[in-house]
C-alpha cells in the first residue's frame, strides 16, 4: 500500500508532501463542535460550509448554534454531515 493509501486508510484528510506541507486528499474541510456535551467533528466540502455560514447569518445564529440545532433535529441514524448537506441544499433551493 502506498503512502497516499495509508493516509486515506487512517482517515486523514491530508498527506505530507516532500516539502513538509500538507496536501488536501479528499477535498473535505473538517470543523469541530461541542454538541450535547461532547466534542465531535464534521467534514464537508467548502461549498457546504459556505452555505451553512450564510444560513446561520440569515437566521441570526452562529455556525455552532446552527449545527447544534441540526444535530438535535436530525432523524435517528442520520449522519450529522448528511443532515447538514440536506439543510444546505434545502435552504439554497428556497432562495
Amino acid at each position: 500500500m502506498g503512502r497516499h493509501a495509508v493516509a486515506a486508510s487512517r482517515g486523514s484528510a491530508f498527506y505530507p508532501r516532500k516539502d513538509g506541507r500538507r496536501h488536501r486528499l479528499t477535498g473535505l474541510v473538517k470543523r469541530s463542535f461541542s454538541l450535547a456535551g461532547h466534542r465531535t467533528s464534521v467534514a464537508l466540502e467548502d461549498a457546504f460550509w459556505d452555505a451553512l455560514v450564510s444560513i446561520a447569518m440569515t437566521r441570526g445564529q452562529t455556525l455552532s448554534a446552527l449545527v447544534a440545532a441540526t444535530d438535535a433535529a436530525r432523524a435517528p441514524g442520520q449522519p450529522l454531515a448528511s443532515a447538514l448537506r440536506v439543510l444546505a441544499l434545502r435552504e439554497s433551493g428556497s432562495r
